[in-house]
Parts: structure tokens; C-alpha cells; sequence
């Protein structure tokens, strides 16, 4: 009886023992997982933006008279000299109204040369008594009238000829072809723009600052630009224009750039604008211990000797200092370092630093 009574309670703390053995290897295998401290830290204030290079000068020229394109003589990538011929339009419309205009020249001469012979005649009768006061001034009248004839006649062969000259587009100073807008046989008309020109030199990179962050933008301490070569230029002057664009809500600045840093580059390729202001204070966490699923950026924090999965709103990046916390935490919060971790099951906070 007593040795069935020893065998039985054996095989009872036996199988207790094969109980008690996973949960013990289990609570041996819970993960602690150091935490952090969030505080505030003194983070540098700015604005990283894109931008695009644009040339100083910079014309798209236009037609200033109608008729078709018979010659276009550039294509763009080529460089053209100031006063080089671009593009030539059909000028015997200009030409006509050029012969026009010489004839009404010699026409008012002829029209002065009489009037003038009329009148030195009367002025000596008049003298003589032969003519009245009153046929004198007629024929001074006259001669003053042809005067103006004359003139007139002048300032429509001027204009004329200006508008024969237009027929002609030329480049306003040297330069390179960004665009040509036309082709031979097009019909031109006022307005209508032919080639666009600019110079290589100088160049400036632009930026739309959203309107509610232009007082950075005005009052950064620093102002970068990386250009395509990959290198971070300080610009030799920056301007913010006064106004927003109504749209977009955002305010331009042009930064002008150094002769050296743009070598090579052209308009219209893609750069990185940086305005850098002073110091602030900002709620910074590890970079690391921000998780984030999908469409949900969250961190765990540490209450009562265990993690919850607290949703957060982050700010910009610091390098080695961090992201910036927005909203979600308050100073003084402990969060794992390592999510991932923190996120298996009783998963425990280390004790923090300086406890016992």
C-alpha cells in the first residue's frame, strides 16, 4: 500500500514538473527591450525645397510683322551671335509699302519745292503793291502746309523702313538657342514668338517657398543650392519676390549663382534649394524606434511594465539627432528603441537608467 502511495505521488510531481517546465523556459525567453527618454532638443530650423536653374537673360523673340517664315536659319543647342540673322519673313508686302512711301516723299518735295516758289513770289509783289496782305498769307499758308507735308511724308517712309527691318529676326546679344517655335512656311504675325535665346552666364536657381514658410526663407541665416554635378554652392545673392501667386500660395525666390558652379548646366535642369535658420526647440526620438505599417507611424511606449503602441505625427529628419515628434507624445514618455521587438508578445521595458 505505502509503495503504491510513493508511486503515485512520484508520477505527480513528475507530470507537474513537465508542466511547470515550458512556462519557466517561457518566462526565461520574455524580450526586454531598452527604452528611451523622450525630451526636447535644440534641432536646426530650415527648408529643403526643389528648384530649376534659369538663365539671367533669357528672350523668346517674336514676329513684329505678318507674313510667312521663308528661311529659319537656327535650331536649337546652337549659338548665335548678337545681330545674328534668326529667321527671315516674306518682305514684299514691306517692301511695297516702302516704294509707297518713297514716292510720297518725292511727291511732298515737289508739293514744298512749289509752294516755296509761290511764296517768295508773292512776299516780292506784296512788296511791289501789286498783291493784297491777304494773297500773301494764302500763299504762306501754303508753304507752311507743304512743310508739314513733307515732313509727314518723311515719317512714313521711316516707318516703312522700320517695318521692312522687322522682316529680319536677329538675336539681341549673344547666346545659345533654347527653342525655335516655327518652322520655314509658317505663317508669322505680331506677337507670335519665333526662337527663344539666352546666355549661358549668369544663371540663378528659382524656388517656390509655400507662402507660410517665406519668414524662414527671408530670414535664413545659410541658404544652399545643390546643383546636378551633386555640390552644395552658396548663391551670390537671393531675392524673394513681394507677392504670392494667388494659386499655388507659394512666393518665388531667384538665388543667383556663381559663374564656376554652373558651367555646364543648363536651364530648366532640377536642383535642391536649402534655407537654414537658427535653433529650436523640438521633441526628438531615434529614428529607429518609429514604426511604421502602411499608413500608420507609431512608437511603443513603456506603462506599467509592458509596451503600447502609441500613434504618432512626425516632422523632419536630423541625421544622428532624430525625427522630430509633432503630436503623440509628451516629455518625459519611455519608448523601446527597437520596435520590432517591443512588439512580440510580453515583451517587458528594461529598467530604466539609475533604477534599482
Amino acid at each position: 500500500m505505502n509503495a503504491d502511495r510513493f508511486r503515485n505521488t512520484a508520477v505527480l510531481f513528475s507530470a507537474l514538473a513537465w508542466l511547470a517546465g515550458p512556462a519557466a523556459v517561457a518566462v526565461a525567453q520574455v524580450p526586454v527591450v531598452p527604452t528611451v527618454s523622450v525630451r526636447p532638443g535644440a534641432v536646426g530650423v530650415g527648408l529643403e525645397l526643389d528648384g530649376t536653374l534659369q538663365a539671367v537673360r533669357q528672350s523668346t523673340v517674336a514676329a513684329q510683322v505678318s507674313g510667312n517664315v521663308v528661311q529659319l536659319s537656327v535650331r536649337a543647342g546652337d549659338a548665335v551671335r548678337a545681330g545674328q540673322v534668326l529667321a527671315r519673313i516674306d518682305e514684299r508686302e514691306a517692301q511695297a509699302g516702302l516704294a509707297r512711301s518713297d514716292a510720297a516723299v518725292a511727291q511732298s518735295q515737289a508739293e514744298l519745292a512749289n509752294a516755296r516758289a509761290s511764296y517768295e513770289r508773292s512776299k516780292l509783289l506784296r512788296a511791289q503793291g501789286f498783291i493784297s496782305q491777304a494773297a500773301l498769307d494764302v500763299a504762306e499758308a501754303q508753304f507752311k502746309a507743304a512743310q508739314a507735308g513733307q515732313q509727314q511724308a518723311q515719317a512714313g517712309r521711316s516707318q516703312a523702313a522700320l517695318a521692312r527691318s522687322f522682316t529680319s529676326v536677329v538675336a539681341p546679344y549673344d547666346g545659345l538657342v533654347l527653342a525655335t517655335h516655327v518652322e520655314a512656311g509658317d505663317l508669322a504675325a505680331p506677337g507670335r514668338a519665333i526662337v527663344t535665346v539666352y546666355a549661358p552666364q549668369p544663371m540663378r536657381a528659382v524656388a517656390y517657398v509655400p507662402a507660410s514658410q517665406q519668414a524662414l526663407a527671408r530670414q535664413a541665416q545659410r541658404v544652399q543650392v545643390r546643383m546636378p554635378s551633386g555640390d552644395w554652392v552658396a548663391p551670390t545673392a537671393s531675392t524673394g519676390l513681394p507677392g504670392a501667386d494667388p494659386v499655388s500660395q507659394t512666393v518665388e525666390f531667384r538665388l543667383d549663382l556663381p559663374a564656376a558652379a554652373v558651367a555646364g548646366a543648363v536651364p530648366g535642369q532640377s536642383v535642391r534649394v536649402r534655407f537654414a535658420g537658427g535653433s529650436s526647440e523640438r521633441l526628438m526620438v531615434p529614428a529607429g524606434a518609429v514604426l511604421r505599417r502602411g499608413e500608420l507611424t507609431g512608437v511603443y511606449v513603456a506603462r506599467d511594465q509592458a509596451f503600447v503602441l502609441q500613434a504618432v505625427r512626425v516632422g523632419a529628419e536630423h541625421g544622428e539627432a532624430g525625427v522630430e515628434v509633432l503630436a503623440g507624445l509628451k516629455p518625459g514618455d519611455r519608448i523601446a528603441v527597437d520596435p520590432v521587438r517591443a512588439g512580440l508578445a510580453g515583451a517587458k521595458p528594461a529598467p530604466a537608467e539609475g533604477a534599482r
